[in-house]
């Protein structure tokens, strides 16, 4: 029975990396599909379909989107942290979903009141209380109480959904290290993958307005490499895939700054250290301005 015991657990020590397949495609597909429908799909299909089917005070077709979101992507990321081949932190994961799910739907009942404004008129590249439909509202506390629903949506909704996104993300990576080069290969379908998911990130930086969280992560991710790579680990072909995808994503961020750097509409309303306009915004200020 000792002998038993004994090559057990030499077996279990010799053993630390679990049978998966080798590229997730399934689940990178999904988790990109979805992003693309259920999160970027979101405001346009609040604006492209007839408000005669969705008044304005009950849930919207993008609101129904949002809801999907916030089931589809923690299930999703789930999945993915039970396949790294490596074990990974399992109450770090659940505490980061339980949170994720919270800011999102933070986030959902922020944004579903920001798109009806936006159909009365509201200018998502001015500040709130420099909106026309809100700077003469009577009495003046109540551009206090939109500036609460604003704070709400665009930073502790987004905080609180991002944060643990990306700490997701970050310990998903941490699992995806090995020793073996067959692993290391990404196929075909994961580097045409590599343009809608790196693009989609994109969009998540300039929108969610999370260009710090983003670069630290990418510092991080950066960091475990090298610190891997001392032990003679590289990471495997869902790890190469998720840093390659981070790694684009710096550079269309870059592309875009440089290309709106010189706006000065959108350098008033972006006052900070990092000066990276939202898509939506500039949607509202040049083109359908223009319309």
């Amino acid at each position: 029975m000792l002998l038993f015991t004994s090559t057990a657990g030499v077996c279990k020590e010799n053993v630390p990396e679990r049978k998966t397949p080798p590229f997730h495609f399934d689940l990178w597909f999904c988790l990109t599909l979805q992003n693309w429908i259920l999160d970027f799909g979101r405001p346009i299909a609040m604006i492209v379909l007839p408000l005669e089917w969705f008044p304005l005070n009950k849930p919207s077709a993008g609101d129904y989107f949002h809801m999907a979101y916030n089931v589809i992507t923690p299930f999703l990321m789930l999945k993915l942290t039970e396949r790294t081949p490596r074990p990974v932190p399992r109450t770090a994961v659940h505490l980061c979903i339980v949170t994720f799910v919270m800011g999102a739907s933070i986030h959902l009942v922020g944004d579903s009141i920001n798109h009806r404004l936006i159909l009365s008129g509201y200018q998502l590249h001015l500040s709130v209380r420099e909106n026309p439909i809100i700077k003469d509202l009577k009495p003046a506390s109540l551009i206090d109480s939109f500036e609460l629903l604003y704070y709400y949506d665009e930073h502790l909704g987004h905080l609180m959904w991002y944060i643990p996104f990306f700490i997701i993300l970050l310990i998903y990576f941490s699992g995806c290290f090995s020793t073996s080069e067959d692993q290391k290969k990404i196929p075909v379908s994961g580097w045409l993958l590599l343009g809608p998911s790196s693009l989609y990130y994109w969009y998540l930086v300039t929108e969610g307005q999370i260009t710090a969280l983003f670069l630290l992560t990418f510092l991080a991710m950066s960091a475990m490499m090298i610190f891997q790579r001392r032990k003679g680990l590289g990471p495997d072909s869902n790890g190469s895939f998720l840093f390659y995808s981070f790694s684009i994503t710096v550079l269309l961020v870059s592309l875009w700054v440089a290309y709106l750097w010189n706006d000065p509409v959108l350098r008033n309303k972006y006052p900070g250290l990092f000066y990276v306009p939202e898509p939506w915004s500039y949607y509202t200020l040049h083109i359908r301005k223009s319309h």
